[in-house]
């Protein structure tokens, strides 16, 4: 396969992108830095075609967005709509609302309206894939993990999956393991390291400052048919434009390593 692509999750920048001018701002600056792939999430209110604009002037490769599963569900053309103007062709959601977190029951419900989302999508071009934080690593009242359950219930053509592994890691998986059992079911992959405090508490990292394996995770990755690793970090102990710079460094260090 061709180099996997790498990239900023703009959620990490979500202050810097409330506006159009702002907006403008920030993607001058990951160019600055020799980023010209994103995720666009945590977004100002700025319409499609405003952003279609700035993609377009600025070379950015969209490989991916996070958008609200009930807008999916209610209001489906609008946001295929939006998707097709702005030239993206994977809808995430950030996480499935907390309704159908309760039980083996709620997931099964949750898999048939996403699925059906899923379907819709696909049959206009476009992709629905789902980003997973911890608690999808529980085991449920019918003695299967959430997460297998999205794997083994689900149509590929319907359900991809955008990776992240600070919270593989912080539900008690192997990342790398779980990345290859979701092969050719994954375009983009969230990379995040992971440390811990003088008190053991978790915490976020800038990628390659943590503890995480992320050459096995890069290889695992490659093995599997990702097309991009963009960057995403939820707080950062510092400005996350400095954050981000140190992150996309060593990550393309990374990726050089194990090409």
């Amino acid at each position: 396969m061709s180099r996997i692509k790498l990239g900023c999750q703009l959620y990490t920048l979500r202050d810097y992108i409330q506006t159009y001018e702002d907006c403008e701002e920030t993607f001058k600056y990951l160019k600055s830095i020799d980023i010209n792939v994103v995720q666009i999430s945590g977004i100002g209110p700025i319409p499609a075609e405003k952003v279609a604009y700035l993609i377009q002037k600025y070379d950015m490769d969209v490989c991916c967005t996070h958008t609200s599963f009930d807008r999916m569900l209610t209001d489906i053309d609008s946001v295929m709509k939006e998707h097709k103007i702005m030239g993206i062709d994977t809808l995430g959601i950030g996480s499935m609302p907390d309704r159908y977190r309760e039980n083996s029951e709620s997931v099964k419900q949750f898999i048939k309206d996403a699925s059906e989302v899923g379907r819709i999508m696909h049959e206009n071009g476009l992709h629905f894939a789902y980003h997973n934080h911890s608690f999808e690593f529980h085991t449920l009242d019918n003695g299967k993990r959430l997460y297998d359950m999205l794997i083994e219930e689900t149509n590929p053509d319907y359900f991809g999956f955008i990776a992240d592994t600070y919270w593989f890691q912080y539900g008690g998986v192997n990342p790398s393991e779980y990345i290859r059992k979701i092969k050719d079911r994954m375009k983009v992959c969230h990379f995040k390291d992971y440390k811990v405090d003088n008190t053991g508490k978790p915490m976020f990292a800038e990628i390659g400052t943590g503890n995480l394996n992320l050459d096995d995770i890069y290889r695992a990755c490659k093995d599997s048919n990702v097309q991009y690793i963009v960057i995403e970090q939820d707080t950062c102990e510092i400005d996350p434009r400095e954050s981000m710079a140190i992150s996309y460094k060593n990550l393309c260090r990374i990726a050089d390593n194990n090409e």
